[in-house]
């Protein structure tokens, strides 16, 4: 193992203080924080560790947790429990003390008070046990990760830990532990905060005064949350005016009026969905990159009332749909009827709402395209050449660039393609490959001349710089939408070939070149606007009209190029007025658990397999969005899948609206109770309404997975409120009691209802089913999310709820693991072939094995497989997978250890121990 810290890097402390607690071999390696050590992530992550099975591990807790059950026992319900705290109360509130602290220079009392609230609770708990250590008479896992969670703050002599007396002593026990110091001293040496100056610059400063927002690195949504929040008297003298304030009277038609058009005084906005390719059954990759990210954004738009027409369609011109046609024996535009209802099913059945789901093959394609074309040609913008390209003699055909393949010219990766590396991502020709060969038929392909049109980029290089200049700075453009534009630019445009020798496709209608058709980055972003005219004739009023609309491009970061530079420069030299993209959306890749989705090798889940699976696609939905890759490349995870499933849905969001339906149902007779508001309940209206606030500015931004932990903050925050004021018990009380358990009930029940609103672009069934178990009017739509966020008593008392019923089921561990082998592709398990039909006894196993001898090469392969097996068990363990999951993985360890001590020659049983009393 080797194990990747920084100096500085307050996360590395942690790591390194459990390795030289626990005293595992292991090597460790000081790097810098821009180094990447886990290859599939996009961005340099640390702490990492690397296992002998060569997986990584990047969460410092998971590490910390990993390094302690390796050679020990499993980590205890309430040792997990402080590591959750630690990672969802603590981390925020420290990551803000550290930047106060480090880079804004602020004193120990300012500090100290940013800490109060998490050491408040530390110390009442440490206070009330009884124990030496936070979960008892042993320095466990938990005590390791406060401790060097903490060490950087509490060291510092200057901040006063007089009234956290039990802190302070528990602090320094832990830190006369075997190696806590040295470890300390390593990562920080001896400098204390000034050391963590580096590391915190390259760290994003809190979004706001309270610094909710901030994320240490490693951290999901879920684990941004913070500890209590002070809230001021004016705060909650707000909240209580806006929660008394009615629904909105003139509430908007909530049935879309189709076709929908601009809209003079409104925000009329315009979104695009990437086409998704019509060969291609999209993974679930695909599906997040693009459509569901747009659908998010389109569901949330409607709510906060802007005017939104969202367009999308399939691809359906090029190579692979000849070939496909070729293989299934169709004719090109069968490929594309068939493959197009296939998306169509996928997209409905995930609750994609498109307000128009069209096509590429249409007379409006080439109409539209056509007369881009010769508009640039009449503006001097298209230049003829002759280029060299790749024919296959075998195939009796020129090769599109997706149907040739070979080493990168420029980074030498071997799977490059035609067009472009997706290693080091430069743009290439098809005749630039070395060893190029036809994915067709494997066939190293000639060169051959042929005379084509290009679109003269660099004629058009300084219009362009002008207008991104212009679009960038005020458009929410995703960061590595920026970063690969500006890539090119740097580069120096060159002109792009817009023709192609193919049959399927656009035709070009210039007389000299009447048998080619138009290469498919130039033809399919024009598919747009086509398939928008397919949907009114009014089209041009979103397309020509840049002065009234916003135009949002969602897409993964493969697409960029062709949406901010090619495809602009294409309609800046059409000069017809063409609406030009605002914001340009991108993420960065979804990885299927710790490798690449591939159909041909039956690994991941493709669109069409979801459905199959039993879960409901709004479950499907919420983890897809709560593991977006919106800063870096992240990984769907079966296990993941059901553990947020589980705990977030229905621990968490589902617990509190099914408690709050049922109290009303079960103690106030189905009608919502007068609500007396004390402090507690202002407080809580004032910090719920903080919540909505923060979640729509992320949404305004498009910052869609880090608005879903503000939705699942209020449920926690609800929980808490029910939880705190046991309003099963008080209603069995007095007059006084019953009252305060009428107001809980009616506040949660409230909060309910503006979950239900804010869920509604994430989740929509399942906010239509709380909003139907509610009976909630329909405009509390049309009020929640108006302005900076309107929380109002949208469910008054009196008013009549319908069946509440629970929301969400629970993930069995039996079931996710089918599914992970389902979908996990082939794999052969080492020794699996070797297993005979029945296995004898033991010992006339032994007996055999005696006497046939051992088989040293096999006794490698299984070694190998045990450390493997191995690392998967502890790395479960330490993820606090399932029990079913364990044993099952834990069963295969022991039949893989008596398989090699077959191979070495050894007996497959324990030796029986002897002098045990018993």
């Amino acid at each position: 193992m080797e194990l990747f810290v920084g100096e500085g890097n307050p996360h590395c402390l942690k790591v390194l203080a459990a390795l030289e607690v626990t005293g595992v071999q292991c090597g460790v390696q000081f790097i810098n924080h821009e180094e990447k050590v886990v290859p599939f992530l996009s961005r340099p992550a640390l702490p990492a560790l690397l296992l002998p099975s060569r997986q990584h591990l990047f969460s410092p807790n998971t590490i910390c947790r990993y390094l302690f059950e390796l050679n020990g026992p499993e980590s205890s319900n309430q040792c997990n429990q402080w590591l959750e705290w630690e990672a969802t109360v603590l981390q925020p509130v420290l990551f803000r003390a550290l930047h106060m602290a480090v880079l804004q220079g602020k004193g120990s009392e300012e500090v100290a008070k940013v800490l109060q609230g998490p050491l408040n609770v530390l110390d009442q708990s440490l206070g009330k046990g009884s124990t030496t250590y936070l979960t008892g008479e042993a320095v466990s896992v938990a005590d390791v990760v406060l401790w060097g969670a903490l060490h950087p703050v509490l060291s510092d002599s200057s901040l006063a830990l007089s009234a956290h007396q039990s802190v302070k002593a528990w602090f320094d026990r832990v830190a006369a532990e075997r190696g806590c110091q040295s470890a300390a001293q390593k990562v920080l040496q001896g400098k204390g905060l000034e050391a963590m100056r580096s590391y915190m610059q390259k760290q994003p400063a809190p979004q706001s005064s309270q610094g909710r927002d901030a994320q240490p690195c490693n951290s999901s949504p879920a684990e941004s949350e913070e500890g209590d929040r002070a809230v001021s008297e004016e705060e909650m003298e707000a909240a209580v005016l806006t929660w008394g304030k009615d629904l909105n009277a003139c509430s908007q038609a909530t049935e879309k009026q189709h076709p929908i058009m601009p809209q003079e005084g409104k925000r009329n906005v315009l979104i695009t969905s990437a086409l998704p390719y019509v060969n291609n059954v999209p993974h679930l990759g695909n599906i997040i990159g693009c459509v569901l990210s747009a659908d998010v954004f389109s569901r949330y738009g409607r709510l906060r009332g802007w005017n939104v027409l969202f367009v999308c369609g399939t691809d359906e011109y090029g190579t692979a749909t000849e070939n496909k046609a070729r293989e299934e024996g169709l004719t090109p535009k069968q490929i594309c009827d068939k493959y197009h209802a296939v998306h169509s099913s996928i997209y409905k059945w995930f609750q994609i709402d498109f307000d128009f789901f069209g096509r590429t093959t249409t007379e409006k394609q080439t109409e539209i395209a056509q007369d881009i074309f010769w508009r640039l040609q009449k503006n001097g913008f298209l230049v003829e050449d002759t280029v060299e390209q790749l024919r296959c003699e075998s195939c009796q055909r020129f090769l599109a660039d997706r149907f040739v393949e070979g080493t990168c010219p420029h980074c030498s990766y071997p799977e490059a393609r035609g067009d472009q590396c997706d290693k080091c991502g430069r743009l290439i020709n098809a005749v630039e490959l070395r060893e190029p060969q036809c994915k067709v038929c494997r066939q190293t392909p000639v060169i051959r001349s042929s005379k084509h049109l290009f679109l003269d980029l660099p004629k058009l290089e300084s219009q362009l710089e002008q207008w991104l200049e212009k679009s960038t700075s005020s458009g929410d453009w995703t960061a590595n939408a920026k970063q690969i534009t500006r890539s090119w630019l740097r580069d120096g445009l060159k002109p792009r070939c817009i023709t192609r020798d193919l049959l399927w496709g656009t035709p070009v209608p210039h007389p000299d070149f009447k048998e080619k058709v138009f290469y498919v980055w130039f033809d399919a972003p024009i598919g747009y606007l086509s398939i928008t005219a397919n949907y009114t004739d009014q089209w041009e009023k979103w397309w020509k009209n840049p002065h009234q609309v916003e135009l949002y491009n969602f897409m993964a970061k493969d697409n960029v190029p062709f949406h901010s530079v090619v495809f602009p420069c294409s309609l800046l030299g059409a000069q017809d007025n063409y609406t030009l993209v605002n914001h340009l959306v991108a993420t960065e890749y979804l990885n299927y658990e710790d490798t690449k989705f591939s159909k041909s090798r039956g690994i991941g889940v493709f669109g069409d397999m979801a459905k199959d699976t039993g879960i409901p696609s709004d479950v499907w939905r919420f983890y897809l969005l709560y593991v977006r890759p919106e800063g870096q490349d992240s990984a769907f995870s079966w296990a993941d899948m059901a553990l947020k499933n589980n705990s977030e849905l229905l621990n968490n969001l589902g617990n509190f609206i099914n408690r709050a339906g049922m109290f009303v149902t079960k103690f106030f007779e189905g009608c919502v109770p007068v609500m007396e508001l004390q402090q507690e309940d202002k407080k809580l209206l004032a910090v719920v309404g903080w919540e909505l606030q923060q979640y729509i500015q992320l949404m305004d931004k498009v910052k869609i997975r880090d608005a879903l932990k503000h939705i699942l903050n209020i449920s926690r925050h609800g929980n808490q409120y029910i939880q705190v004021n046991e309003p099963w018990k008080k209603i069995k009380g007095g007059e006084s009691e019953r009252r305060r358990a009428g107001t809980v009930t009616g506040v949660s029940v409230n909060i309910a209802c503006l979950l239900s609103v804010m869920l509604l672009p994430y989740m929509p069934a399942v906010s239509q089913t709380i909003r139907d178990q509610l009976n909630a009017p329909q405009s509390c739509i049309n009020t929640m999310l108006q302005g900076p966020g309107t929380f109002v008593c949208a469910l008054r008392a009196g008013h009549r709820i319908g069946a509440v019923s629970p929301l969400f089921q629970k993930l069995e561990a039996d079931q996710i693991e089918a599914l992970k082998k389902r979908f996990g592709g082939q794999q052969v398990q080492i020794g699996a072939s070797a297993r005979p039909a029945a296995v004898p006894a033991p010992a006339a196993v032994a007996k055999v094995q005696a006497a046939v001898g051992s088989d040293p090469e096999k006794a490698k392969q299984l070694a190998k497989a045990v450390a493997e097996q191995g690392d998967k068990v502890r790395a479960l363990k330490s993820q606090k997978a399932e029990k079913d999951v364990i044993a099952g993985e834990v069963a295969k360890l022991l039949d893989l250890k008596k398989q090699l001590a077959l191979a070495e020659g050894k007996n497959p049983e324990p030796a029986p121990q002897k002098g045990k009393k018993k």
